[in-house]
């Protein structure tokens, strides 16, 4: 199916572009948000409102960055719940480390940076101490599973944990207390990870005490990027980090989809994409 310009241009009442969003579903097997916005020139706030309303009727299954026909194997895709870390850990493995490794090259020595919790900036911390040129680097971290991977850098590397209160299904450590620590430092880098990069709805993520924590990382640094694999862009979750003009920069891979990225570029985010460095230019 292909949608007519002269129809694309002409203003679609909600239950005509529905009907259309609904065939070209059926038709392809997976619809970006991105390509509905543009198809029926309206915005992805609105192209995503019609998905939602498609799925409340059972006509589809939204999935990361669009929707899927019910009957599709990817239609299982979206949790209805937040991963815990073990889970988020086993997907996106080889985006996730390359996202690290490219994240690390951005620091220098003697600076001080803050790593959010996450499997993304594990994979940042994983890349840190491969870097065998890196002295006097502090690091700040809510991550217990971060902390613990920097152990045995000490005491090349100071590591410091926020405190707080523990959260199991991450391994976080949240309000009370987290904030103090965060109120007292200022930090050249904060690395921040996330469930959703969005144009519109900005940074988000599934935990709002997470949420919360992070956004005060960004208040404690100079810089602060976001590290997310292609999977969480166009994505939307509960608790708001920041907007996307809030960020320094995006790092994220290759298979990040093209008009998300032109979307969120437009919006005045510098986008890195993370290439495999065991393979030759």
């Amino acid at each position: 199916m292909t949608i007519d310009p002269a129809t694309a241009n002409a203003p679609l009442d909600a239950p005509r572009r529905r009907e259309l969003a609904l065939a070209l579903v059926a038709e392809r097997g997976f619809v970006r948000v991105a390509e509905l916005s543009r198809a029926f020139g309206v915005t992805t706030v609105t192209a995503r409102a019609d998905l939602d309303s498609l799925e409340r009727q059972g006509g589809i299954r939204r999935v990361h960055g669009g929707a899927v026909p019910l009957s599709s194997p990817l239609a299982a895709e979206r949790p209805e719940r937040e991963p815990s870390f073990e889970e988020a850990l086993e997907a996106s493995v080889e985006p996730k480390r390359r996202i690290g490794e490219h994240a690390a090259s951005l620091v220098r020595s003697g600076q001080s940076i803050i790593l959010d919790v996450g499997t993304t900036t594990l994979q940042v911390a994983r890349a840190l101490r491969a870097r065998t040129d890196l002295e006097d680097l502090v690091v700040f971290t809510n991550g217990l599973s971060i902390a613990l991977e920097l152990e045995p850098e000490i005491p090349r590397f100071t590591v410091v944990v926020t405190g707080g209160t523990l959260r199991p299904k991450q391994h976080s450590l949240v309000h009370p207390l987290a904030g103090s620590m965060l109120d007292e430092v200022h930090v050249d880098l904060a690395f921040i990870g996330c469930n959703g990069v969005d144009p519109v709805h900005g940074v988000t993520n599934a935990n709002l005490p997470e949420a919360s924590v992070k956004s005060l990382m960004m208040r404690a640094a100079a810089r602060s990027i976001v590290v997310a694999d292609a999977a969480k862009l166009g994505e939307v979750h509960l608790g708001r980090i920041a907007a996307i003009d809030a960020f320094d920069a995006l790092v994220t891979d290759a298979a990040a989809p093209t008009p998300i990225v032109a979307e969120l570029v437009d919006a005045g985010l510098a986008v890195h994409f993370a290439r495999d460095s065991r393979v030759d230019p």
